[in-house]
């Protein structure tokens, strides 16, 4: 933090780091100071690129080191479900698929458990433990070491061992999305990964709030047009609009109302 910080927003981003996300009227009532202080101090921290505005409060930004896991589960919680709930319903009884590493896929997981006679494989053990009970499914871990952060296998045996499968869905999240399309993340061995899931699978399914355009991230994982499927809460940009009429990437928003 520099000398324009105050104690108060140095404690406010500690908090946004530990929890993901910081509401306006908590934070107001936490540091006894007007809902219009905070907002200042939210708006200060944004300007600076340390924090992004969403509704009712902030998330932590960075272009370079992703958010806590557990925390992540608190960002956009109630569209993470429904993006997972609309995405199930795409998938058909008697397929193949991967999950990926995510909190919006582990959401995805969650949806399926009713469906029948599918096989998952799975670099993600919270997509593994959701699953592995339901007798109609079945769960194919992936080897290599374990990403302790996450749950996450994410050793090169894990991208061979992915690439032995030829899938009927592959199911993958993205930490950004920039606005020409690019699907970034943070970590080079999970985007190795990503990728083998990507080109081994017969249709490509993206599952991503839309606060995931208002982040950056340094590694690309491929562009929006290697997706057939994007399922989101929202696609507030025109740019990608026009990119998935033009690439024919089936776009489903579980949060617009025509």
């Amino acid at each position: 933090m520099d000398q324009l910080s105050t104690p108060r927003q140095a404690e406010i981003l500690a908090t946004a780091r530990l929890q993901g996300k910081v509401g306006v009227d908590e934070l107001a009532a936490r540091f006894d100071v007007s809902p219009q202080t905070i907002r200042k101090d939210l708006n200060e921290l944004c300007d600076r690129r340390l924090m992004t505005r969403i509704h009712g409060g902030a998330v932590i930004a960075s272009g370079v080191e992703n958010v806590a896991y557990e925390a992540r589960r608190f960002i956009a919680q109630a569209e993470k479900r429904a993006i997972g709930e609309a995405a199930a319903r795409l998938i058909p009884n008697n397929a193949s698929l991967f999950i990926n590493i995510g909190t919006t896929t582990e959401e995805v997981a969650r949806a399926l458990m009713q469906h029948e006679d599918l096989m998952v494989i799975t670099n993600n053990l919270n997509v593994a433990t959701l699953l592995y009970r339901q007798p109609r499914i079945d769960v194919v871990l992936a080897g290599g070491p374990v990403r302790r952060t996450d749950g996450g296998l994410i050793g090169s045996s894990t991208a061979e061992f992915i690439s032995q499968f030829k899938v009927d869905y592959a199911v993958i999240g993205a930490s950004a999305i920039d606005e020409d399309g690019a699907l970034l993340d943070f970590d080079f061995r999970e985007v190795k990964i990503s990728r083998a899931i990507i080109d081994n699978a017969r249709r490509v399914m993206l599952v991503a709030d839309r606060l995931k355009l208002e982040r950056a991230a340094p590694i690309r994982i491929g562009h929006l047009s290697e997706v057939d499927v994007f399922v989101t809460d929202e696609l507030p940009s025109p740019a990608l609009r026009t990119l998935c009429k033009g690439e024919a990437v089936q776009l489903v928003e579980v949060g617009r109302r025509d």
